[in-house]
């Protein structure tokens, strides 16, 4: 395999999702009518989001597509968006067991998204369709493993392991930095899920929500710096590398010698936002190019910030993410 100094591209690994994404005039009461004034389809999910944040920055990274998708027109999408995006699509396997999973979101501009989930063939990934070490021989840097807790069989923890930790395990074995972002959602064992990882994760991406869930400790809201550097602490003596903690007020890097970097975005007006789907993923796309490209947290975190505030343009995951010489302009 490749040694560490020759390895360049990003393996996108864990969630691949079709997003419907519905925009709504406002909430209705239980067995009330809204209306849909907009609806625009797209690829989502951790690993899809990132990898085509990154091909729309057109910064020529190999990419690479892993997980399970079903045999539907779902399964056509994704399928499509990883070869407009120059990704290889060899390790992307399919089944006919379950649809390929897919999302309603509904978008109430100016406020918030509501997500319905039907996790199909994602919560069948396992352990044995990650092909981490074929990945590895081609010279990708960096394995991306997302969304933990949205992973099925890969979250479920015996005896203080997971697949998912034994997934991560092989890539740091097979000379990949691993990287994990976790998703918002309040399923049991969400704590456990994300500890029996954090020996495997060189860089730990979450939100100050997913902060709280995973660490058990008290975060007053997206702003809360002692707040999110505490929980980042802990993460770190569970074992992580670095963690990275996003919310729209501020964005955390703890290094792995214990310094705590933390830059705050700026603001986006709301009438510039059309949906934020997606934003968080923009994001960990921004930071995960500059750790690929050795920059210093600072810069890193600049460049997630300035992707993550042009993701809201758009009204799917990535759809509005401009070239890097744009956001670096």
């Amino acid at each position: 395999m490749p040694p560490p100094s020759a390895r360049r591209g990003v393996a996108c690994a864990g969630n691949w999702i079709v997003d419907i994404v519905h925009t709504i005039e406002g909430w209705p009461a239980k067995s009330e009518l809204v209306r849909i004034t907009d609806e625009v389809e797209g690829t989502g999910g951790g690993a899809a989001n990132v990898m085509l944040s990154l091909a729309a920055f057109q910064a020529g990274l190999p990419l690479w597509a892993i997980g399970l998708v079903g045999m539907d027109r779902h399964a056509a999408t994704v399928r499509w968006a990883v070869k407009a995006a120059g990704a290889d699509g060899t390790h992307l396997a399919e089944t006919d067991r379950a649809p390929t999973a897919h999302t309603h979101v509904m978008n109430l501009p100016g406020d918030s998204r509501t997500f319905f989930y039907h996790p199909g063939t994602n919560d069948l990934l396992d352990e044995g369709d990650i092909a981490v070490e074929a990945v590895a021989a081609a010279g990708a840097r960096i394995f991306y493993l997302g969304y933990l807790n949205l992973l099925g069989r890969l979250d479920e923890v015996a005896g203080g392991e997971s697949g998912a930790a034994r997934v991560l395990a092989r890539a740091q074995a097979a000379g990949m930095v691993t990287a994990v972002d976790l998703v918002s959602t309040d399923r049991a064992g969400f704590r456990a899920t994300v500890e029996a990882a954090l020996p495997f994760t060189d860089v730990l991406f979450l939100n100050e929500i997913e902060a709280a869930r995973a660490t058990g400790r008290a975060v007053a809201g997206a702003g809360d710096a002692a707040g999110l550097e505490a929980a980042a602490r802990q993460l770190r003596d569970g074992g992580a590398g670095q963690v990275v903690i996003h919310s729209p007020a501020l964005g955390l890097w703890l290094t792995p010698g214990g310094d705590a970097v933390a830059i705050r975005p700026d603001p986006v007006p709301a009438e510039r936002v059309v949906s934020p789907v997606g934003a968080g993923d923009a994001f960990a796309a921004g930071c995960l190019y500059g750790l690929h490209e050795g920059w210093a947290p600072e810069a890193c975190l600049r460049l997630g910030h300035r992707a993550a505030a042009a993701s809201l343009a758009g009204a799917t995951a990535t759809g509005a993410i401009p070239p890097l010489t744009a956001l670096l302009g």
